[in-house]
């Protein structure tokens, strides 16, 4: 990570005594401030209904031709109709690209990349989950910058401004909605890359707890892990703030104890309300925040066999929080105190090993695989997927150092 962007251990400008300084004088002019907080955010615009604003939203963007990225599914839930609807009732032509698959790939980015210069398109919109989030993103990316999508691997690689853009989120935790995340499969190395970069923040994020009532069940089982991961990450990360930190914790309570109501009731409002904030606030968090381990190894598992992110996510967090919590298990108390568990006098290690488990009891709750072998993982591939560990941006703020060998032993354990 770029080091100006890590929080410091203090806030604002104080002196010795912890009081906040006055105006300077003489001239002086500093050029750092420690422990400045820098917070990345969309308009959002959030609630039941909320699709209807479409067309207004993204014609105050200077839309004419909108470019609308979203895939079959979404076609078959009738969600795009509406959307489009919407979008034409603003007097908008929209075009429509859905050959976008799950984990996007870089040719069908820069295939859609095409079709929207063909058609002179302008506004870009995401309908859909992260995938078709993120392949929006590679878009704009591409419709700014040129060159090929997997060469903007990495942090601010993302020099000129891209076109606007409008996020419409079809599930409940990918955050990519919100987040200055693109995460693309390069299909020839069966990797991953993670590109992030403040230009990727939308300009809005659309969000309707309407559209996660057709989710199938491992869909929400597995993005309410993402967001879950997401926000615990982002609490213990290298460079989480006292503005993220609120977000994180909340995001916790809301989706511990209303992912699986959403699975047993699937069209109750309440909690599809409170899991479409979780995953907003998780989202919010950890654009900020950044990740840590969890999601650095889940990337390239899910780039060496196309597995689904957020069931990756809910198999490792447990067995990331246990080596994390040897370094620093204060941080993952009020984490615990969050999702419901009683932490008065339990040493904090102990209260982060009950935090583990706890994610592990939601992730079986909701169906989830106990260990990464049920998703093909094997002996073998491991060393490849610790070395191409290393080089995930998400590692940079993990709490505690860890090397090959240790990326490697967390994804035996969780075999």
């Amino acid at each position: 990570m770029i080091e100006s962007d890590l929080p410091g251990a203090a806030w604002g400008r104080a002196d010795s005594a912890g009081q906040l300084a006055g105006p300077e004088t003489g001239g002086a002019h500093r050029t750092h401030a420690t422990g400045l907080a820098r917070f990345h955010a969309p308009e959002i615009v959030f609630g039941p209904g909320a699709l209807a604003e479409l067309g207004q939203c993204t014609a105050r963007l200077g839309a004419r031709r909108p470019f609308l990225v979203t895939d079959p599914g979404l076609i078959e839930t009738g969600w795009v109709d509406e959307a489009l609807a919407y979008l034409r009732q603003s007097g908008l032509r929209p075009i429509v690209w859905h050959d976008v698959t799950p984990n996007p790939k870089d040719h069908e980015i820069e295939a859609a990349y095409q079709r929207y210069v063909e058609t002179h398109s302008d506004v870009i919109i995401g309908l859909g989950g992260g995938s078709c989030i993120d392949a929006a993103k590679g878009v704009a990316i591409l419709s700014g910058n040129g060159g090929r999508i997997l060469g903007y691997e990495g942090v601010d690689k993302v020099e000129c401004p891209i076109p606007p853009t409008v996020m419409v989120p079809s599930t409940s935790g990918t955050g990519a909605d919100v987040s200055q995340f693109a995460v693309i499969t390069d299909p020839v190395a069966r990797i991953k890359i993670t590109i992030i970069s403040r230009t990727l923040v939308p300009e809005i994020s659309v969000i309707d707890p309407r559209l996660l009532t057709t989710m199938p069940e491992w869909l929400n089982a597995a993005t309410g892990l993402d967001a879950l991961t997401h926000a615990i990450e982002a609490f213990v990360s290298r460079a989480h703030n006292l503005l993220t930190d609120g977000h994180a914790l909340h995001a916790v309570t809301l989706i511990t104890r209303h992912l699986l109501r959403t699975q047993l009731r699937s069209n109750e409002s309440s909690s599809r309300l409170a899991m479409a904030q979780g995953s907003l606030e998780a989202g919010m968090a950890f654009t900020n925040a950044i990740l840590g381990a969890t999601h650095a190894m889940s990337h390239q598992v899910g780039g060496l066999l196309d597995a689904a992110h957020g069931v990756v996510n809910g198999v490792l967090l447990p067995h990331v929080i246990r080596f994390n919590a040897q370094a620093s298990p204060e941080r993952f108390v009020p984490l615990a105190a969050a999702g419901g568990i009683a932490t008065g006098g339990v040493p904090a290690r102990e209260v982060a090993l009950l935090l583990a488990e706890r994610v592990r009891e939601l992730a079986d709750d909701v169906g989830l695989p106990k260990g990464l072998a049920a998703l093909g993982v094997t002996e073998a591939v491991l060393p490849q997927l610790a070395r191409t560990t290393m080089k995930d941006a998400c590692l940079a703020t993990n709490p505690r150092a860890a090397d090959a060998r240790d990326i490697e032993a967390l994804f035996r354990a969780a075999l």
